[in-house]
This record gives structure tokens, C-alpha cells and sequence, in this order.
């Protein structure tokens, strides 16, 4: 009986390791900006959206995204900081399919303090492309 239970702790341990480690696989968004397509990582979720391109230090990391989209749903001000952000980005701000502004958000390293951005106008995507 002993074994039986040890036997079922490792498989449990195993698959919890699995679960723990296990990626899923970058889904990436083709997006034109500019006469230009980005393949992008989708930030649909609040985490996703307070996380966004944080921790990464090089673009490799990224495993060939050009940069993240935000899709929020509803329009409204935006505004994105650096903090944890070690990648200098470009911002561009979309009313829809329509670009409203852009901005530059330099890295936490540059800075040496947190820097903020913020959409001129109520919108409802956002798009940080690495520089």
C-alpha cells in the first residue's frame, strides 16, 4: 500500500511540475502600422495588460514578436509607464483601426525614474513596438 501511495505522489509531483513549467506556444497578432506588419503578442486580459512587455530585456526574448497590442474593451485615456521596462518602445495609441497619437517610453535604465505616456484621446488599442 505504501508504494501505491509514494508511486501516486511522484505522478501527481511530475504533473504539477509539467503545469508549472509547461508554455504555451506565442500566439502571435499580425498587425499593419504604417504600410508596416508586426507580428505582436496579444495583452487581452487585465493581468496582461498591467504586465505587458515588463522583465524583458531583449527583443530574442520576445521569440520573434516585434512588440505586444493591447485590446481593451472600451475606449477610453490610456496610460502606459515603464517601470520594470527594460526595452525602449514605441506607443502608438488606435481609435479602432485608426492611429490617434504616438509616443516614445523610453526604458527604466534610460530614465532612471518611472516615465509616463498617455493617449491624447479615449481609445481602445494599444501598441508597444520594441525599438
Amino acid at each position: 500500500m505504501a508504494k501505491i501511495r509514494y508511486f501516486f505522489l511522484l505522478v501527481v509531483g511530475f504533473l504539477l511540475l509539467v503545469l508549472i513549467f509547461y508554455k504555451k506556444p506565442q500566439k502571435f497578432i499580425s498587425y499593419s502600422i504604417e504600410g508596416k506588419t508586426y507580428k505582436l503578442l496579444p495583452a487581452k486580459t487585465p493581468l496582461e495588460h498591467q504586465k505587458g512587455l515588463m522583465f524583458y530585456r531583449r527583443k530574442k526574448e520576445l521569440k520573434g514578436a516585434d512588440g505586444m497590442i493591447f485590446i481593451f474593451p472600451d475606449k477610453n485615456y490610456r496610460t502606459f509607464w515603464n517601470k520594470n521596462t527594460f526595452l525602449d518602445l514605441d506607443v502608438y495609441w488606435f481609435d479602432g483601426d485608426k492611429i490617434v497619437g504616438k509616443d516614445f517610453l523610453p526604458s527604466i535604465e534610460k530614465t532612471k525614474e518611472i516615465f509616463t505616456v498617455t493617449s491624447p484621446k479615449k481609445v481602445d488599442i494599444v501598441v508597444e513596438i520594441i525599438r
